[in-house]
């Protein structure tokens, strides 16, 4: 309960009061061994965590869950009971209200702001890093009051974004400069009075000369991002590949390794299209030279269904048989 106003308390209070009266009323039905209370499934603990009197309409699709959450509901907050509503339409309702797309949104790097301007955010281990861009923001002739505004804007969505994406740990806020102090400390307020509503423990630091503000959200969970996408293994969740030209060198280098191999007779190389073109054409000199000196012969294969970073690599002797390398079983690329 920390930090948190009373009616907030007397809410969770009444809320518990209630809960322990239906558990004895059903302590008092039952003659054996039987459940008294359970954990609520997803649709109340949403009501539960989520709802408040801010909220106009509550929509739900399913009969079951309808008549769940409007039990809970009436045990809950019972002047509210009449918010909560039946979907029976049958367009899919996260496309009527066109949900689908605002969930896309959640996950993309760059949110625009109103009136111009945009926050990046970037999650990595140590951190959640949030870069203020004044893009076409303008509202002023003072650069001081353009930038004091865009920072009011955005300490706005900052606060949204991080309850939308459930982002905790260390976060760093990169706003845009501002001279006047008084500025700063507004921004800092409102960024404060922003996440009032957020559930998750905050902790805010004053800007620093530098005009971040840092500071620190439980993480009461994965991140959203976590619990929808995996690391790509393509790139092992780095957001970046190699270039077709460096993992070209790294394929010589490995072919000159696998000629050194004794008996080795034909080495077959298998890369992704773009690298295997350079190969072909940037690097056939250096193919032919291997050939002559080391009397292999070295055939390089492509496909377009095999992600940048992949290297497949097979030795043979003259009869056929392949020959094992060590050096492939190390850590490196794509293999």
């Amino acid at each position: 309960g920390q930090d948190l106003c009373e009616y907030d308390l007397d809410r969770d209070m009444a809320y518990l009061l209630r809960l322990w009266k239906v558990i004895v009323k059903r302590l008092g039905k039952t003659n054996g061994p039987g459940s008294i209370y359970e954990e609520s499934d997803m649709i109340i603990r949403t009501i539960r965590d989520i709802f408040s009197e801010d909220i106009d309409t509550l929509i739900v699709d399913q009969v079951d869950s309808f008549n769940r959450a409007k039990e809970f509901l009436q045990l809950v907050m019972p002047k509210y009971v009449n918010r909560i509503q039946l979907y029976e339409g049958k367009e899919p309702l996260f496309y009527k209200y066109n949900l689908e797309n605002e969930i896309n949104r959640i996950h993309r790097r760059k949110v625009p702001l109103k009136g111009g301007g945009s926050i990046v955010i970037d999650s990595t281990e140590a951190l959640v890093a949030i870069d203020v861009n004044s893009g076409n923001f303008r509202t002023d002739d003072s650069a001081e009051e353009n930038a004091f505004q865009l920072n009011l804007s955005a300490a706005k969505e900052i606060a949204r974004q991080l309850r939308l994406r459930d982002l905790g740990g260390v976060i760093v806020n990169d706003f845009i400069d501002m001279r006047k102090d008084s500025h700063r400390r507004k921004v800092e307020r409102v960024l404060k009075e922003s996440l009032r509503r957020d559930r998750a423990r905050t902790k805010i630091l004053r800007t620093s000369p530098f005009g971040l503000i840092e500071m620190t959200r439980q993480r009461i969970r994965p991140s959203l991002k976590r619990s929808v996408y995996d690391d790509c293994p393509c790139c092992q969740g780095r957001a970046v590949v190699k270039t077709a030209e460096s993992m070209a060198i790294e394929v010589v280098r490995m072919m000159v390794m696998a000629a050194q191999s004794p008996k080795a007779s034909r080495i077959t190389v298998r890369v992704q299209d773009k690298v295997a073109a350079y190969l072909n054409n940037k690097k056939r000199r250096e193919i032919m030279h291997l050939e002559e000196a080391c009397r292999v012969t070295v055939q390089i294969l492509g496909s377009e269904a095999l992600y940048p970073e992949h290297i497949e690599i097979d030795c043979r002797d003259a009869d056929g048989n392949e020959i094992a390398l060590r050096f492939m079983d190390e850590p490196t690329s794509g293999k």
